[in-house]
Formats: C-alpha cells, structure tokens, sequence
C-alpha cells in the first residue's frame, strides 16, 4: 500500500511531486442578517419611485409633459446604473467576507450553484408530516445547501426537539449536484450519524416544488463566529476544550464507519445561547462524509490516489486531500490540528495565496512548514497533536484516548465552569478529563 506522506514530512518538507490543483476555496458561509444584491436592488428601485412620486413624476396626474419613450429609456438606464452599483458594493462586502472565512467546501465534481441560477425559496415549508413553517432569515450557505431559520405557524410557543418552535431549514435544490439521483446524498449520512453524540437530529425531510428539504436542530453560531467576535482570539483553554471535545465528536462519526471529509472551524456549532446546550459542540455539513469502512466485510477501504479530485476546504484539508488521496480517518484529525492552531494563533501560513494555483501553493506551503513553525506560540500539546497525526498510516487506527489526554493540563479542573461542554470527551478511553 503507497505510503508517501509520513516520510516527506520527517525529511524536513521533502515532499513528493504535488499535482497542479484548482482553487475552490470559494467563498465565506454567509450570515444572517446580509442583506442580498437582489433585495439591495429593490430597495433602490423603491427608493427611486418613492422619489418620483414626490416630485410629481409618478404615475397619474403628477406626470409632467413633454416625456415620452425617450425619459422613459433614461429613466430605465438610470436604474439600471444605480442597480449595478449596489451589486457591486454588496459584491464587495461577499468577497471581503470570502477572505476572512476559510471559504465553503468544494468538490472539483460538484461545484455549489450561484443563487441566481435557482428559483425562489418557499415561504412555508410542510415536509414528510412536519408542523407547517414560515421561511425567515437566512443563517449560512454550505457547499450544495443553504440553511434558514424556519418558525413553526400555530402549536404552543414551547417545545423542542421536533416540536420546537424555532428550528433550522437546509434547502438544496433539485438539481444540485449532490442530487443527480434523488434525494441529496447528504441526507444518507445523517440517517446513520444523526441524534450521535455531537451531530444534531433531523427530525423532518421532504421534497417541496424544486427544492429538497431537511428540518434539523437549530444552533447556535459557529467556532469561526465565536472566533471571530471574541477579537479573533481564543485562550489555550477555551481551544483546549475545543479540541478534547471535537476528537470525542470525530471519534463517534469514525466508529459509524464515516469520515467526516470537511473538518473546519464553520462547519463546528455551538448550542443557542441561553439554553442549557449552549456550551455543547455540534458537528454540521456532512455532504462531503465519506465511508473509510466496507460495509458489507468491514474492512478498511482500498486506498486509492486521483490528483484531478478534491473535496474540502484548502484552508484546513489535509495534504492527502489535496493530492487526491482517498480519506481516512487521519485526514479529519490533521484538518481539525489546523483547526485548532487557527483557533488559538488566528492564521495559518497558507492563508493570503490568490489564483488558479492556489491549492497547489497552500499544499506546498503545509508539506514545507515544520510542526515547531507552525505551533509557534502555541502550548505543547498542539505541536504533539500535530506531530502525530500528521504521520498516521492510511488505515491506522487513531487512539483517541491519548489523543485527548494531551490537553489534560490545560483545562481546567472544574467542568461546570469549563467554556466548553466536554461530557463527550470525558466518555472516551480511559484516561480522561478532571
């Protein structure tokens, strides 16, 4: 069986030939509360009819004469003009956005759809028996699927689980390419994941008109917004308890047979704030999970290497997966050590490089940079976590019990006050947390 990495990294970042890559760290999960180029673009319209009206250039009696086909064609352009310009400033904002953001998931055969090139989402959404929910704002993008809050009509103000009053709508539309087959591939994953420790429930799913719809968990924000709104810094503690909790989290989806594939701090949500689960970590987005274990013999599967093929985040995949290299379970720990690093250091080396060679520089750049540069100011523990994953076997099995150890002397004694819930990662092996 071909073993090329773990040797490459001990001699000091000789690596093997890197196969040219194309960039598909495209851009940043959007949030709630942005408002889109299309509703920008009314609001200008709006604005400029509203305008009209008062000066006496509306519709009706206030039109002035003397303005036939020739303002009407100026008045258009003008329109058009003001139009343009806020989908460029609201472009803008998107990409500056796309930038701070590890960028969505990609997949070089399936690339997500622009918003424009799909119909308009439902204002009501009732699927496979669910309470009937209005569409309401918008909570993230993922790499086929967008995501809205959606609020149940009628029923008690209380509840939860499915029968909670507010919970999260995934929509992907029919000609998604996670859906060339029927139903999107991701809803596969979380029939055999979801409800595990640390993947959120799906309670409802359903094909509406041209879209394909799950009713999951609503969440709180994710590592990169807690990162991002505590001044993009983060204690040895709080990313401590991060990392012990996340192992136990990939522990669990790894011993149902599933890599993960997409390992990032967006793709980590925490609970809603001011409930009992906002402490808890939740792992999302498992359309890029892949199976490491045959199902029908239990084996590990065949490893196999396809350089024109990659499936994740360029910011955090691993260097097998920028190579092609089919996953296992040593792939979404190395994702979630560069996860980590970026949680507690705020940027990684790779981060900055732009263009069509981009995946090939940022691959390079990983394979080049030793475990003492990159956890630089960083506790012990995360060059040690670094060190070994980054040299696993293809089907080595990982020891998640001493994986988690490794950050014992960081956090703190007490779990009540501990800034993460980590009930998972006190289940796992032996020796364990407090």
């Amino acid at each position: 069986m071909p073993e090329l990495r773990s040797g490459a990294r001990r001699r000091g970042g000789r690596a093997a030939r890197l196969p040219a890559a194309v960039d598909l760290d495209h851009a940043a999960a959007a949030v709630g509360g942005v408002r889109t180029r299309a509703a920008a673009a009314k609001a200008v319209t709006e604005k400029a009819e509203v305008a009209e009206e008062k000066s006496g250039r509306g519709r009706g009696r206030g039109r002035g004469r003397g303005r036939g086909r020739g303002y009407c064609r100026a008045k258009k352009e003008q329109e058009e003009e003001e139009r343009k310009e806020v989908e460029e400033v609201e472009e803008k904002k998107e990409v500056e956005k796309m930038n701070d953001s590890g960028g969505l998931s990609a997949n070089k055969l399936g690339v997500p759809e622009e918003e424009g090139n799909t119909p308009p989402f439902p204002e009501k959404v009732q699927v496979g028996g669910s309470p009937v929910y209005k569409v309401e704002r918008k909570l993230g993008k993922g790499g086929f699927g967008q995501v809205f809050v959606g609020r149940r009509i009628g029923g008690s103000e209380r509840g939860s689980g499915s029968g909670a009053l507010e919970v999260a709508l995934k929509f992907e539309h029919r000609t998604s390419k996670g859906c060339n087959y029927g139903p999107p591939y991701e809803w596969q994953v979380y029939g055999a994941l979801g409800g595990s420790h640390g993947v959120p429930r799906v309670h409802f799913k359903g094909r509406q008109g041209d879209y394909y719809v799950m009713v999951m968990d609503m969440l709180g924000p994710s590592l990169w917004d807690a990162w991002n709104s505590s001044g993009q810094a983060m204690s040895s503690e709080m990313v401590s308890c991060i990392a012990v909790e996340s192992i136990s989290i990939l522990e669990k989806v790894h011993a149902k047979g599933y890599v993960h594939g997409d390992v990032k701090p967006e793709n980590f949500l925490l609970g809603q704030p001011a409930t009992p689960q906002e402490k808890k970590l939740y792992l999302v987005d498992l359309g890029l999970a892949t199976k490491w274990k045959d199902t029908t013999n239990g084996q590990h599967v065949e490893y196999d290497q396809r350089p024109d093929v990659f499936r994740g985040t360029v910011r955090y995949a691993s260097v097998h997966a920028h190579m092609g290299r089919t996953a296992s379970r040593r792939d979404d720990l190395e994702s979630l050590a560069y996860t980590l690093i970026f949680l507690h250091r705020g940027r990684l080396p790779w981060q900055g490089y732009q263009g069509d060679t981009k995946s090939y520089l940022v691959c390079k750049k990983k394979m080049s940079t030793s475990p003492e540069m990159l956890c630089s100011n960083c506790p012990a523990p995360f060059k040690q976590f670094l060190e070994i994953v980054v040299n696993m076997k293809f089907d080595e099995e990982p020891n998640y019990s001493k994986l988690i150890s490794l950050f014992d002397w960081l956090i703190g004694p007490n779990p009540a006050i501990r800034p993460i819930n980590t009930d998972g990662a006190l289940k796992v092996g032996q020796k364990r947390v407090g």
